[in-house]
């Protein structure tokens, strides 16, 4: 007879993750399923940012700060990394500077916390920014920074133990008929609802579900050096004024546009491959250091030497770091969904599709989870605050 549970999660990336958690601390009984011995894509593959910075203010940036309180509840109970170490945004030229100034006024007295430093006043929150040319900075405290493939490796242990989620890992679904979940080894479970959180990889499941949805498959390049020596720290996440052509929160500026032309002008190759330079360092010392954008067709299997080179000689204009040393190498692949900050949807009844974060998996996929929850079951967690 086959094992009933209250709801089954198919991937263990951080979405998976997410909803396994919220939906398990309301009191349900929890079946996750993995294919892999552990998640091995974009969870895996990014910064670690929690980066509510990057989400416009209102309803995405709420559900990102809600993210980061659980992110440092689950840090307290199950002693998984995170540090509260926020961000600057490095301004080099003056077009960035305008930029953050336009930002910070935006948001003066709002919902979003952000304070504009002086050149001194950001080298001394950071070792790592290239004092030549440096205009300024703007300073925000919201950003945790966490190590993803240890955090992923960890949580399914951490749901086990506290909330007797039942993990099968190594484990193919290959077919979802009336609430039963087949397995490739011709297992099955019984389920009254199904959350289908499976990557990048959306259509093998349920290929009926994404024909004719506008989802974008973007790849990315990025590396991340040694340990660097003597606990030497970059201290807040580091982001240089390229990064402001990235993110929806910074284009209301007007000054916007006259950076994006320059980047244009200057350095066409950054725009055609959607390079902008971010560093951030895990608990371990190592620098993680990207990233590029390439959608769909444009995306080749294979990694470009040249574009790495350009991350790289951004990198060094922006940053110091005493050791470059390039100790890992790696791609990765997301989806996105090109007005919302997550795909969801009830392919059938009961059996939800929960894809696409964006590349803001770490940043939003907790708060969407806790949302998705709370409007299932109702806001009934249980064991919220305990230690």
């Amino acid at each position: 007879m086959a094992k009933t549970y209250d709801v089954a999660i198919v991937g263990a990336g951080i979405v998976g993750l997410a909803h396994a958690w919220m939906a398990a601390s309301r009191g349900m009984k929890v079946l996750l399923v993995e294919r892999s011995p552990v998640a091995t894509g974009a969870s895996i593959r990014n910064f670690g940012m929690v980066w509510p910075i990057g989400q416009p203010a209102g309803e995405l940036h709420r559900v990102a700060m809600r993210s980061r309180e659980l992110w440092l509840e689950l840090a307290k109970q199950s002693r998984i990394w995170a540090s509260t170490c926020g961000s600057l945004h490095l301004a080099h030229r003056a077009d960035e500077l305008a930029v953050l100034e336009e930002f910070v006024e935006q948001h003066r007295d709002g919902e979003i916390n952000v304070r504009m430093l002086s050149a001194r006043e950001t080298l001394q929150r950071t070792p790592a920014a290239n004092p030549d040319g440096l205009l300024g900075s703007m300073h925000s405290e919201s950003e945790l920074c966490v190590n993803p493939p240890a955090a992923i490796a960890a949580i399914p242990q951490w749901l086990h133990q506290r909330y007797g989620v039942d993990c099968e890992f190594e484990t193919t679904i290959c077919e979802l008929p009336d609430g039963t979940l087949r397995a490739s080894d011709g297992r099955h479970w019984q389920s009254e609802r199904v959350v289908v959180c499976s990557g990048v990889d959306f259509q093998t499941l349920l290929p009926e579900v994404f024909a004719g949805t506008p989802l974008k498959i973007c790849k990315l390049q990025m590396m991340r050096t040694v340990p660097q020596a003597n606990g030497w720290r970059i201290g807040p996440h580091l982001a240089s004024g390229l990064t402001l052509r990235h993110y929806r929160s910074f284009e209301g500026c007007p000054s916007l546009a006259a950076l994006r032309q320059r980047v244009r002008d200057e350095t066409p190759e950054l725009d055609r491959f959607g390079i902008h330079v971010m560093a951030s360092q895990n608990e371990l010392g190592q620098v993680v250091l990207g990233d590029s954008h390439e959608y769909d067709t444009e995306i080749s299997v294979f990694d470009r030497a040249e574009i790495d080179e350009w991350i790289l000689r951004e990198l060094r204009r922006q940053f110091v770091l005493p050791d470059w040393t390039i100790e890992r190498r790696w791609h990765g692949f997301y989806a996105k969904h090109p007005q919302h900050a997550m795909f969801e949807v009830e392919a059938r009844e009961r059996v939800h599709v929960c894809v696409a974060p964006g590349g803001a998996g770490m940043t939003m996929s907790f708060g969407i989870a806790d949302r998705f929850w709370q409007s299932i079951a109702g806001d009934r967690l249980i064991g919220s605050n305990e230690n």
